[in-house]
């Protein structure tokens, strides 16, 4: 778990692709549809356990995100190990249970109901991989002083959607969380610094045979964006 601490966006994209090669040659190059998800406004996509026998990966960096002042300021902990993905579905659902009940707040759970969402993340055992994305709010120097890291957070983010394209352009699919007051617990699991804080996981893998998506509309061009 710890090897993978390392690695930038684009690696974690070449580890995405790899896998799929492995397995289009493991299955006959049997081809991955895409492009045609069921729909369904009260449900969303799992991931399934196609990937659980992919072990491959590769062993050099491939490129990296753009950062402000090049800090790079992000660690992706990429988890396969059974008992691990538990213990953080475990220490999710617990935080997740005490969010919707007491510290969300009314609006944000109804906001929420159409969704369909709740604190049950049956998907953390099953999904073959969860990506934990954790920004590094400072570097820690050799001799021990703290490094600034420059718009880390936003650093990260554009490294995480670079991520999430790669994951579809693969032919994967993933979900996108954000466990709200699990992070420091979830730090410690994984054995993570004091200079790091957890913004998103991702379970990763293919979708299963019967997945389906809630039926969102998206905003026109139009009223997103501004031609002057």
């Amino acid at each position: 778990m710890a090897i993978f601490s390392f690695l930038s966006p684009v690696f974690i994209a070449v580890i995405c692709l790899l896998i799929v090669f492995i397995l289009q040659n493991k299955r006959g190059n049997e081809k991955v549809e895409k492009g045609k998800e069921k729909i369904n406004k009260e449900s969303r996509p799992w991931v399934d356990e196609d990937l659980q026998d992919s072990t491959e990966l590769p062993a050099e960096e491939d490129g990296t995100s753009p950062s402000g002042a090049h800090t790079e300021p992000w660690t992706f902990v990429v988890v396969q190990d059974p008992e691990v993905k538990h213990r953080i579905r475990e220490i999710i659902e617990e935080e997740e249970e005490v969010n919707y009940r007491k510290r969300m707040g009314d609006k944000w759970v109804n906001d929420l109901k159409r969704l369909r969402t709740n604190w049950v993340k049956e998907y953390l055992d099953t999904a073959p991989y969860l990506i934990l994305v954790f920004k590094q709010v400072y570097g820690i120097l050799s001799s021990d002083r703290k490094k600034t890291h420059y718009y880390n957070e936003i650093s990260v983010s554009i490294a995480c959607g670079i991520l999430l394209a790669a994951i579809q352009h693969a032919g994967l699919v993933t979900v996108t969380t954000t466990p709200l007051n699990c992070g420091p617990r979830l730090r410690v699991l994984l054995e993570r610094p004091v200079n790091e804080k957890l913004l998103m996981l991702l379970p990763v893998g293919y979708p299963s045979k019967d997945a389906t998506v809630p039926d969102l509309k998206r905003k026109p061009l139009k009223d997103i964006m501004v031609v002057i």
